[in-house]
């Protein structure tokens, strides 16, 4: 088709300008937010929604929304209706996933239950009341591996108590006798390294993992929080 030379430069400009529409809609979106809202002064991300018309706002790993002017702001779910879907909590999941990969496995204890296919990593703090509730739960799951990483992060005891664990013959009994059964771990002696300990809390603030029990799946997917022996089992089976 020939097209009259006009309409081909309009053509042309039209595609060179589209690509400056998203940093000045973001532009518009962003300065509009934080001129507003002083606490979004943060904001990490804005791209565009599945829904038309709707942009999400990223900070950190909270999703909002709002419309291209910014002129309102939306927290809760967005969801697909035809495929049933929570997309904001899809996303989410994406955001704060961790590649089993990447985890480093020798500044953790394992433990091999039944044949061990399916695996699990756990972030924990010895003096997390959630975590022994969630390791009476953990205890009844069979077939698994699990991986223990001991952050101590709710003060200088769990420091103490880390140590001990770390530094125990038998880190597994140290850590189930502590945790099911509330038999305090032995002292550790002055020549065990743990510098384990350093590098795992080290790993939690860079994936910004704040919470205990945090686990990690073999998937990357990521749950915060004590869950109980059927949401483990649901969630082994993905």
């Amino acid at each position: 088709m020939n097209l009259p030379s006009t309409l081909r430069r309009a053509l042309a400009l039209l595609a060179l300008a589209l690509p400056l529409l998203a940093p000045a809609q973001e532009a518009t979106i962003r300065k509009a937010l934080t001129d507003r809202i002083p606490g979004l002064s943060t904001i990490d991300e804005i791209s565009k929604s599945p829904m038309p018309g709707l942009f999400e706002v990223r900070i950190g790993n909270d999703i909002f929304y709002t419309d291209p002017e910014g002129n309102y702001l939306i927290q809760g779910a967005l969801i697909d209706t035809r495929a049933r879907k929570n997309l904001t909590e899809e996303r989410i999941d994406k955001l704060t996933a961790i590649n089993f990969k990447d985890l480093q496995l020798k500044n953790a204890f394992t433990v091999v239950r039944g044949n061990g296919k399916r695996k699990v990593a756990v972030f924990e703090d010895p003096n997390c009341p959630y975590c022994k509730r969630f390791e009476k739960d953990l205890e009844k799951i069979d077939n698994v591996t699990v991986h223990t990483f001991l952050i101590p992060i709710l003060g200088p005891d769990s420091t103490e108590k880390s140590k001990r664990i770390w530094c125990a013959s038998d880190k597994v009994k140290t850590w189930d006798d502590w945790m099911l059964r509330n038999v305090s771990p032995k002292e550790a002696g002055a020549k065990c390294d743990t510098a384990a300990l350093d590098a795992n809390v080290a790993f939690a603030r860079k994936y910004n993992i704040t919470g205990t029990p945090t686990l990690v799946f073999i998937d990357g997917h990521r749950v915060p929080g004590a869950i109980n022996t059927q949401q483990i089992e649901q969630l082994l089976a993905r």
